[in-house]
C-alpha cells in the first residue's frame, strides 16, 4: 500500500470552484492563529495574507501550471502549484491543512507531486524556494532529498500580496532535488 493510499487521499488537479477553499487552506497553514496548530507556520515572520484569489486562479488556469490538491473524504486537505520550466519543474504554494501537519501527509503529498512531474514533462529536477530563516521547515525538505544551492533572492519587501514582514533579513533560498 503507497502512502497516499494509507492516508486516504485522492489527487486531482485544482479547478476554478475550489479558488475560495485553497486561498483559505494555505492562509490557515501560514498565517494567523489556525496556523499555530501546525509547525509550518509563518506567523512570527510574516503577517497578513499568503495568497489571494487571484494569484490562486492565477495558477490554477497558467497553461504550464497547476495546482494539485488532495482530498480525504470528499475534503481537499492539502495543496502544492507544480509549473513546468523546462528539464524542471517548480514546486510551491505547498499547503497541508494543521490540523493533519505532523502524520506523513506532506511527505505523500510531495512524494505524488515528484511522480507527476516525472511521468507527466519528463522533469529531471525539482526546484522551489524556501524563505531562508525557516531553518525547520529547509530541514524537512533535506530529509526529502532537497539540497541548499545558497542561491538567494530578495523578499519582495513592500509588496503586501506576499505578506507583511515582522523583520528585515527575510530572503529565498533555492533548493533543488535530482528526480530518479
Amino acid at each position: 500500500m503507497d502512502s497516499a493510499t494509507a492516508h486516504g487521499l485522492t489527487f486531482r488537479d485544482a479547478i476554478d470552484t475550489d479558488v475560495d477553499t485553497l486561498v483559505a487552506l494555505i492562509q490557515s497553514a501560514y498565517r494567523g492563529d489556525s496556523s499555530r496548530a501546525g509547525w509550518t507556520t509563518e506567523a512570527d515572520i510574516l503577517q497578513g495574507q499568503r495568497t489571494d484569489p487571484e494569484g490562486v486562479l492565477t495558477v490554477i488556469k497558467a497553461p504550464d501550471s497547476r495546482l494539485l490538491t488532495a482530498e480525504r473524504d470528499g475534503a481537499v486537505v492539502a495543496c502544492c502549484q507544480l509549473e513546468r520550466r523546462g528539464a524542471h519543474a517548480y514546486f510551491g504554494m505547498f499547503a497541508v491543512s494543521p490540523r493533519l501537519q505532523g502524520s506523513g501527509l506532506g511527505k505523500s503529498i510531495i512524494a505524488e507531486a515528484e511522480r507527476r512531474v516525472r511521468a507527466e514533462w519528463g522533469a529531471t529536477e525539482m526546484h522551489m524556494t524556501v524563505i531562508s530563516v525557516r531553518e525547520d521547515l529547509i530541514a524537512w525538505y533535506e530529509r526529502r532529498g532537497y539540497r541548499r544551492t545558497g542561491r538567494m533572492t530578495p523578499f519582495p519587501y513592500g509588496d503586501e500580496r506576499f505578506g507583511i514582514p515582522q523583520r528585515d533579513d527575510l530572503q529565498f533560498e533555492l533548493l533543488v532535488k535530482e528526480l530518479a
